[in-house]
């Protein structure tokens, strides 16, 4: 096994550790603050925490289900194309897809920079933990797209079919699958 094909396994085991771990945490936070407020106790600052958490986990979802080819998608039309032409169709709109990316990324990270003061709720912290998710999880969606257009290149080069978001008959099982 290649480095770089190593790496992108570490990567994407500790994305999916670091989203069952927060997707956790905001089912306890959820769970004690309807506890607390039952008993007339409630805690004010666990719902802003929970709700922080998980826009971050919504990005971790979704840069894995775009890895793993499992994002959902209309495809009526698509699918009546050749596979060679699915393909150039398919990079295409991944290069849109990539430069929209990139501009919210880029947008993003300013508004960011904007929020550094601002204070999220009742929490305490900086509303920038917020907005960051946006920055992030757009690099997260670039980075797994990318990966797809290599994977898809390579598979191309030795004669199998390969296509970028969509999976085929022959594309191994996602590794969500795979255990």
């Amino acid at each position: 096994m290649s480095t770089l094909k190593l790496l992108g396994r570490l990567a994407a085991k500790a994305e999916l550790a670091l989203a069952i771990i927060l997707l956790a945490i905001i089912v306890f936070l959820v769970f004690i603050a309807a506890v607390a407020r039952t008993l007339g106790h409630p805690i004010i600052w666990s719902v802003d925490m929970a709700q922080l958490l998980f826009i971050w986990v919504c990005f971790l979802g979704a840069s894995r289900a775009t890895r793993e080819k499992s994002l959902l998608g209309i495809d009526l039309f698509v699918r009546l194309a050749k596979p060679e032409k699915r393909f150039y169709l398919e990079l295409v709109l991944t290069l849109v897809i990539l430069v929209f990316l990139g501009l919210l990324a880029y947008h993003g990270a300013k508004l960011t920079n904007m929020n550094w003061q601002r204070q999220f709720g009742d929490s305490g912290i900086s509303y920038a933990w917020v907005t960051g998710a946006v920055p992030a999880g757009c690099v997260l969606l670039a980075v797994s797209f990318i990966h797809n257009i290599v994977v898809a290149f390579q598979r191309r080069n030795t004669g199998a079919g390969a296509l970028i978001y969509s999976r085929l008959e022959t594309d191994e099982a996602p590794e969500s699958q795979a255990q």
